[in-house]
């Protein structure tokens, strides 16, 4: 069977859970220059889309409908909304702790990780997805591998199907150690609460001492157990790299099922093994430099078809900004090539949107502005001083290297209004960002306490 089947027989599988309740309404969003971000799509200038419910009914040109709200887009660009990866959100309360007296993000990351409760998952998450919306990005994969008991695993669960935001939360354990098993059996509960905007995974770690055969044999019961299922899984290859990757492919874990995380050191025969194996590759270009995994240069991984790019947490990589991801990766690609035509704006645009949400198995629903995908969409202005001075022509390389989250007026998921005129609706942000900066403080304190 090829690894193109296999994918798609995966993803068919994936998304044979029920479709979630779409909420009832219409919406006409007039005459937008569309970047549509389909594999062949053109751009289309001063085109409206109507959206009923949560789907993209029609696209094209004088479009009517009696009943819609409109959403005036003329002079502004209509894109898919990003699609975040790989995350981890519950750090987000996090954020400034990993250079302060030089601390190192996984050292705080994990003593800070210990002192979380429910109430701190849920503000964490909550807060970061919201930060996430508010920048345009409007999926995410959050790897959320601090789930202590089911209270956690809850917590992480309510917060996501709360802020709006279209999400595979992968079910991690409690620690980044893989001597404790992950509780499968609250995640199959989880499971069956499951819709198609907030979905089930399985955040898989492989054995720390990869010579461990009972570490093997408990990280092999939750692969299969996800397997059977049909749950997607994302799994962490960084630190010791090529023997991680090289485990993975002798015991025959590669497949359209599993998404590699980082990879930064893998070599060319590791990715082609990715590549047969119909498995996706995600890259977060931020923060893998900030810990020191090296330059992620796209060039290397090129020969992967399913590929993504992630924030890898709101607070490692400073803030939820896509746009800087991309610069990032664009940046570093040109810099380290001597050549400031690499790499192709619209290309990145693409790794962005429909790639990412092919990586982790989601390009059925969004990553692209088709009749039929669900309304995933942002809508960016760009009459602003920050954008200004561009005479026309592709936006693709001014969007990549100017654009900002403030530019970001309108976002849509699945059909509903998450922001609009640039602030995020029925939020009390003050009160959001109170409560937020409390759980940080407090997370913080009970930590210095016991040292």
């Amino acid at each position: 069977m090829s690894c193109k089947l296999q994918a798609v027989l995966f993803i068919a599988c994936f998304f044979s859970a029920s479709v979630s309740a779409a909420p009832q309404n219409t919406l006409l969003i007039r005459q937008g220059y569309l970047l549509p971000m389909t594999a062949n799509g053109q751009d289309q200038p001063s085109t409206d889309i109507l959206i009923r419910n949560n789907q993209i009914v029609q696209i094209g040109k004088n479009l009517v409908a009696a009943d819609a709200k409109i959403i005036d887009a003329r002079g502004k660009y209509v894109m898919p909304g990003f699609v975040d990866a790989h995350n981890h959100l519950w750090v987000t309360t996090m954020r400034g702790q990993f250079r302060n007296k030089q601390g190192k993000f996984f050292p705080v990351s994990n003593k800070l990780a210990k002192k979380m409760q429910p109430d701190d998952i849920w503000l964490a998450i909550y807060s970061g997805s919201l930060e996430l919306l508010q920048s345009g990005i409007t999926t995410t994969g959050d790897f959320f591998d601090n789930i202590h008991g089911p209270a956690w695993g809850d917590a992480g669960f309510r917060a996501l199907e709360k802020s709006g935001i279209r999400a595979i939360m992968y079910y991690g354990g409690p620690d980044k150690t893989t001597k404790r098993m992950i509780d499968l059996t609250h995640l199959a509960e989880l499971k069956k609460q499951s819709t198609d905007r907030v979905q089930l995974g399985l955040g898989w770690r492989i054995p720390r001492d990869l010579s461990s055969q009972q570490n093997w044999a408990m990280r092999d019961k939750e692969y299969r157990f996800a397997v059977q299922h049909n749950l997607p899984i994302q799994v962490h290859v960084s630190g010791d790299a090529r023997a991680m990757f090289d485990a993975l492919i002798d015991r025959q874990y590669l497949s359209p099922s599993l998404t590699v995380i980082h990879a930064s050191d893998a070599l060319p025969q590791q990715l082609n093994a990715l590549q047969k194996s119909g498995g996706g590759l995600v890259l977060t270009p931020v923060s893998e430099q900030r810990v020191g995994y090296g330059l992620t240069l796209l060039n290397h991984f090129q020969d992967v078809e399913r590929q993504g790019l992630g924030i890898d947490g709101n607070a490692l990589s400073g803030g939820a900004n896509m746009f800087e991801t991309l610069r990032t990766a664009a940046l570093t690609e040109s810099g380290k090539a001597k050549d400031e035509t690499l790499p192709d704006a619209r290309q990145l645009l693409a790794l962005a949107t429909r790639r990412s949400a092919e990586s982790i198995g989601l390009g059925e629903l969004t990553g692209t502005l088709e009749e039929g995908k669900r309304a995933d969409i942002q809508i960016i202005n760009p009459n602003t001083l920050n954008m200004a001075g561009f005479g026309g022509g592709d936006p693709a390389a001014l969007i990549v290297y100017s654009a900002q989250p403030e530019n970001v007026e309108t976002v849509i998921v699945d059909g509903r209004i998450i922001k609009a005129d640039g602030k995020l609706q029925g939020i009390n942000l003050e009160e959001q960002l109170r409560a937020t900066n409390a759980s940080a403080k407090k997370l913080l304190e009970h930590s210095e306490s016991q040292m």
